[in-house]
């Protein structure tokens, strides 16, 4: 009779194999991929790119890499002189997570830490349109000195002449970590830059507007803000408070990525800072969240990750997508090849 049997780790780090039977919770079939070399080497196995190569969606057109940031000929390469309207950048915030300094997640010296970041922001503002949006979201560590937030503010000064600084948003997490003698951290910060005067579109959130009290004058009657809506919720602010980070029980949880963005967050930007059709880089895969959200609005995304692993789990999350219509693996494995048959 044949069992399933899943790539060991160790005990308590791997969940029980799925019964029949209802379970009130559930663990990550996939442990976070940064701190388990040995998991990392097996699914070095299952990806079909390589260092330096590039893969074509022959659906929509989208290209993943797996390339490196901060060489500018990998960037031209993936971009192959398309013009980009919109970049949308997650880069590594020199910031432990979960304490942990790993090789894929490290925390540096900020110097070389500010070297990198001049290398693919130069490269990405390089392919942008003449008129084109730039977002990058970025971190501060309050334990040294809130780097490299005010860093990474100044270095972008370089770029005055090309980009203008446009908005600072808050992104503000259900859950956040700190110490009963500190306050909750639950923000993540999201700088947006504008290249010449691109389109921008109105969106609006779920929040339901509830508050009277902003009274005007239009065409000589006393109009208050609820009359003067144009829907019922209110539009987004640059503090979003309505979005949830992912974690294991949500739909869109790809196991194994350890910094994975919302979803929500992504389709927000695209919507209301590119359009049909516009082709939108990201420089730095991780889970793919970009890429599906492109493909669910319809636009061209391309995108590159240095580890083969991240850009494998990229293209799997949009065949996955369109196979099933799900966002993610929820705490599923993305990778059920580690679960072979034995006899």
């Amino acid at each position: 009779m044949k069992q399933a049997r899943l790539f060991q780790l160790q005990e308590n780090e791997l969940p029980p194999a799925e019964t029949t039977k209802p379970q009130t919770t559930r663990r990550e079939r996939l442990p976070r991929l940064d701190k388990h070399p040995d998991l990392r080497q097996r699914l070095l196995a299952f990806c079909r790119l390589k260092a330096g190569e590039i893969w074509e969606d022959p659906v929509s057109g989208h290209r993943v890499g797996v390339l490196n940031a901060a060489r500018e000929e990998d960037v031209q390469r993936l971009t192959a002189g398309y013009r980009i309207a919109l970049a949308v950048n997650d880069p590594p915030y020199n910031i432990k997570v979960g304490n942990a300094n790993t090789q894929q997640l490290s925390k540096i010296d900020l110097k070389d830490y500010l070297v990198f970041s001049q290398k693919w922001v130069s490269h990405t503002v390089a392919v942008l349109a003449e008129h084109a949006h730039f977002y990058v979201w970025i971190g501060a560590d309050y334990r040294e000195d809130f780097q490299p937030l005010p860093d990474f503010i100044i270095l972008m000064r370089q770029w005055n002449a090309t980009l203008r600084s446009r908005n600072f948003i808050t992104v503000r997490n259900q859950r956040g970590f700190g110490t009963q003698k500190n306050w909750m951290w639950v923000r993540q910060e999201l700088l947006h830059y504008i290249k010449g005067n691109p389109p921008f579109h109105v969106v609006y959130t779920d929040i339901p507007k509830i508050l009277k009290g902003y009274y005007k004058t239009v065409g000589g009657k006393r109009t208050e803000n609820l009359e003067r809506s144009k829907s019922d919720t209110i539009r987004p602010g640059n503090v979003w408070v309505d979005i949830q980070q992912v974690f294991y029980r949500m739909e869109e949880n790809v196991p194994g990525c350890y910094a994975q963005k919302p979803l929500k967050a992504i389709l927000r930007i695209l919507e209301t800072s590119s359009q049909q059709d516009d082709i939108v880089l990201d420089l730095f895969a991780h889970s793919g969240t970009t890429l599906l959200a492109g493909e669910m609005l319809g636009r061209r995304v391309f995108t590159m990750d240095i580890d083969p692993i991240f850009a494998e789990i990229t293209i799997r999350r949009l065949e996955h997508y369109r196979r099933t219509g799900k966002t993610g693996w929820q705490w599923r494995n993305p990778f059920p090849e580690l679960e072979v048959g034995e006899g």
